[in-house]
């Protein structure tokens, strides 16, 4: 069912769905048919730790806590290990063929079973670039905008603002930059062109979106829309050696 922004949440709490379960309909199918249990919560939390690659070594060099004033721990799990359990939203990530992929697992998937933790789904082949890319979204999840990838979707088709633009709030620049830095990664093209709108203050606020100001977010939309546009040289030749790159951005 499609609820509008201002209808009455349907789990009955009384307030607007925009104000309540609004991004959270996963939530909302667990709790009227049942499908989603604590059972199946403890098949994810249950599932055996992975190190891959840089990871671990990567998430054990950061205090969370200082950084966010958080103290939740991330725990690395097999991504085809959690496809297995048929989990999967459309938003969800999918992997690069060679790069690998990772996976930011809502947390509502694993609160009650596992609160102290939030959960990344990485394959065995997952480059620097793809993994700080998720662990950006924890922090900016923990101690920046609270958005949880994905979430906005349903926004998203409202609104007709892109999914990637309510996705990669300010906040989340800011982390993706800092994480670049610390630990020396190339960024791909499309994160790229994140940090690039990042530094030009392009992106919106996580306060905007979490707002629900539609004039306002769409206005800033197409400001980014217009910036990459009278910005595509630039932009370019900042891409055309990264991964991920498919073209000059100026024939899009």
């Amino acid at each position: 069912m499609k609820f509008g922004r201002n209808d009455p949440c349907p789990c009955g709490s009384g307030k607007k769905f925009k104000k309540c379960h609004m991004g959270k309909e996963d939530e909302l199918a667990i709790d009227s048919v049942g499908e989603f249990t604590d059972e199946m919560s403890k098949k994810i939390t249950g599932l055996p730790e992975v190190n891959y690659g840089r990871c671990r070594e990567i998430i054990d060099s950061l205090d969370i806590r200082e950084l966010t004033g958080n103290s939740m721990g991330v725990r690395l799990v097999d991504i085809k290990e959690y496809s297995k359990l048929h989990l999967f939203s459309s938003s969800h990530s999918k992997a690069e063929e060679g790069r690998g992929g990772g996976v930011f697992i809502n947390v509502l998937k694993t609160l009650t079973t596992d609160p102290d933790n939030l959960y990344l789904a990485i394959s065995p082949n997952i480059d620097d670039s793809i993994f700080i890319h998720e662990l950006a979204h924890v922090l900016d999840y923990l101690g920046g905008s609270k958005i949880m990838p994905g979430a906005q979707q349903p926004l998203s088709m409202e609104t007709t603002i892109p999914l990637e633009h309510l996705d990669h709030p300010e906040e989340f620049g800011k982390w993706l930059d800092f994480l670049a830095e610390k630990f020396d990664v190339k960024l791909d093209a499309d994160d790229t062109i994140i940090s690039y709108l990042y530094k030009n203050g392009k992106l919106l606020k996580g306060s905007v979106i979490s707002g629900g100001n539609e004039v306002l977010m769409k206005t800033k939309s197409e400001q980014i829309f217009r910036f990459l546009s009278e910005n595509s040289q630039e932009i370019d030749r900042l891409i055309r050696e990264r991964e991920g790159y498919i073209g000059t951005q100026e024939n899009k």
